[in-house]
């Protein structure tokens, strides 16, 4: 397992060793001991979560608020997603900052969010099946749901924003 850190501070990409052979391939997916001795802190994680999607769908921008703020290990199981992470975090030089990174079956490639970032994700094909394990429960209280077209963030979605597949939930969000 290799870790790669991003432009926003905290946010790591996780690269699980791949073993390949005539049968396929083989790769330990999460290794508690192995992830935080590589994040350098403990992380527990208590809840599994995972979507099933349609190519176009949006899901997000979500956020768990303190008390009940996550962080979240993300990977696709299938398929292919852009997947986003937004610093949300007041105090951080990279307040309302972005990062994507395409997760996919391929490259099976996992992004480490923390506490205090917003999630989203576009499916980039149907049948995109995600993840995330996360460090703290769903409090429905907690939860905070942002607009994906908010201008403070100013994602650049790379499709025409007509084919995005918004839930009521995600298009009744709130503006920063």
């Amino acid at each position: 397992m290799k870790i790669y850190n991003t432009s926003i501070e905290d946010l790591k990409i996780i690269e699980p060793k791949i073993f390949n052979d005539s049968r396929g391939i083989f790769f330990e997916s999460f290794n508690k001991e192995k992830f935080c001795r590589l994040l350098g802190k403990n992380i527990d994680f208590v809840q599994d979560n995972q979507s099933h999607s349609k190519k176009n769908v949006l899901r997000g921008i979500h956020l768990q608020k303190s008390p009940h703020s996550q962080g979240k290990l993300v990977r696709v199981v299938s398929g292919s997603v852009l997947d986003y992470a937004i610093d949300l975090r007041k105090d951080s030089k990279t307040y309302l900052k972005y990062f994507s990174l395409e997760l996919n079956t391929e490259n099976n490639l996992q992004l480490w969010i923390p506490e205090g970032f917003g999630h989203a994700f576009l499916a980039l094909t149907d049948n995109a099946t995600v993840h995330y394990k996360t460090s703290n429960f769903y409090n429905k209280d907690s939860e905070l749901t942002i607009r994906w077209d908010d201008p403070k963030i100013n994602i650049n979605w790379p499709i025409d924003l007509s084919e995005l597949i918004i839930s009521d939930k995600d298009k009744a969000g709130i503006y920063l």
